[in-house]
Order: structure tokens, then sequence, then C-alpha cells
């Protein structure tokens, strides 16, 4: 299993990889020291400060919420300084402070969208603040979220410097998992050396991986690909077609149509390299969540 993604000029992955010759975990610390030392080569960039990293990990934390943990660890959630990125395309998240009760109160409202939820709460239980309670409201094409919340160790937000960076951090988190580009849906039965294969012909075709999940299931491959083309537009039709024919056209499926899609944001010379919010208006009962309303 495999989960990519992109931002703010930065790129992460969490995959889970089986020995070919014994189908389990690879244990050699030989073995294990290679592969990190050759995915190094492969992903190091110029900037020294913030090169690759890989990590061999035996933990079981959510794949997606280790994304979330990866990018926030590298500080994706820093924007440069010559960021031109609308601001009305971005959540607006605001952070004021109840002194009555000695509460936080984060407010967000963004687009709504699968996974939003899991998205900011993980965030902030990563970021070590702890939510007594929330107000939910999604009944539109618009979400907005309300949290009151304090530090782990019972203080509220301290700082204008903390406030900011809980402002960054989610709406880094919210952003993360924006789709840019054609959405490509493959499944077939899987092999050795397909992923390979399949990014290779992406790759020979000027296109880009913006997003990407990579499962196998009962001996099929079942991958989600987002891409556009090596400037950040849309996939002519030409391209698609070729790609189609080269992987199988009853293999891979395309979602939406090239011709409708907007021009995608240009900001992630990493792409290169790997080229359902509640309907309710409170929440209690969420795993990552202590109540107390």
């Amino acid at each position: 299993m495999q989960r990519s993604g992109t931002h703010n000029m930065r790129a992460a992955a969490v995959m889970q990889v089986t020995d070919e010759e014994t189908g389990s975990a690879i244990i050699d610390p030989e073995k294990l020291s290679r592969i990190k030392e050759l995915l190094c080569n492969v992903l190091k960039g110029s900037n020294k400060s913030r090169g690759a990293k890989t990590v061999v990990s035996h933990g079981v934390t959510h794949i997606e919420r280790r994304l979330h943990q990866m990018m926030f660890a590298d500080r994706d959630y820093e924007r440069a300084s010559n960021d031109e990125l609308n601001e009305k395309q971005r959540p607006n998240v605001s952070v004021v402070n109840w002194h009555e009760k000695d509460y936080s109160v984060i407010t967000i409202r963004s687009k709504d969208r699968a996974k939003l939820l899991f998205d900011t709460v993980c965030t902030l239980t990563d970021m070590e603040y702890v939510v007594f309670h929330a107000n939910i409201d999604a009944e539109g094409p618009e979400a907005h979220q309300e949290y009151y919340i304090k530090h782990v160790d019972g203080s509220p937000v301290k700082s204008e410097a903390e406030r900011q960076r809980i402002i960054q951090c989610l709406e880094a988190a919210i952003e993360r998992r924006v789709s840019e580009g054609l959405k490509l849906e493959l499944c077939t039965v899987d092999r050795i050396g397909l992923l390979s294969d399949v990014t290779r012909i992406f790759r020979e075709n000027s296109l880009t991986v913006t997003r990407a999940e990579v499962a196998t299931r009962a001996g099929k491959a079942v991958n989600t690909f987002y891409v556009s083309d090596s400037s950040g537009y849309p996939v002519d039709a030409k391209t698609i077609d070729s790609i189609r024919q080269a992987i199988g056209r009853t293999i891979l499926k395309v979602t939406g149509s090239p011709e409708e899609l907007k021009p995608a944001s240009q900001e992630s010379p990493t792409r290169f390299l790997f080229g359902g919010l509640f309907k309710s208006r409170s929440f209690v009962n969420f795993g990552l969540v202590k109540s107390y309303s």
C-alpha cells in the first residue's frame, strides 16, 4: 500500500513493502539500509537544508495520518515570501481566546470535501491540543468548523506566534488533500514492477503525479493517480488516449473530461518525483477528540 502527495514544494510518501523472495516484511538491516540509500539518491534535491529523508518504520500509525505528520515535521506549512496563491483559495482560519472560559476558539471555513474533519482533528492532536467541544456545519458546498481547545498542559493559546502557527498548520492540512489534475483509476492483476511501469509511461508522456493512492487487494492492484502535464496544466485528450493504449483501455479509467479541467497551480517542482465531513452540527464521539460538552 502507498500514499503520496505534494504540497508547498514538498513531497511525501508512505509505502508498505515486502521482500520479493519471502513475501513478508524485510528484516535484513543491510538491505533496508541499501533501500534507504537508493531512495535518497532518487529523491534528493539541491536544497541541502531540506533535502530528502527516508525512515523505516514498523509502527501502526494510520497511513494518511502519517503523511500529515511527515509533512508537518518537514514544515510544509511555511509559505515562501513570494507565495502568490489567491487568499480566496485558502481556507479561512481564525483563532481567538475566550478568556471567561479559558479556552481558545478555532473557526474554519472552507470548501467541503471528504476527510476534512479527519485532516483537521489529526493536525490539532499532533500539535498537542485537546478538543473539548466542537460544532460542525456542512449542509451546503462550504464547511464550517468550530473547535474549543486547550494545549495538553491546560493552557489556551499564549502568543501571537502560536496563533499564527495554528492557522498555518490547519491551512496546510486542509490544502494537502486538495486534488489537482485529472483522476486516473487503475485496476488489474498485481505483479512485480507494475507501479514502476505505469509511472514510467506517465513520465514518457510528460505527466506529473500530484497525488496517488496505491493498494493491493486480493491479488489486484487498485491504484488512483491525479495527474497534470509537466507545466501543471490539464492533460489533452490525445495524451490520455496514448496512455490508455499503452497501459490497457480496460485497465485504466479516466474520471472527468480533460477539456473541462481548469489550469492547475504550478507551485511544486517536486511533482516530478512522484511525477466526508459529518452532516451533524456537532460531534462528541470522534476517536481523537475528548469531549466535555
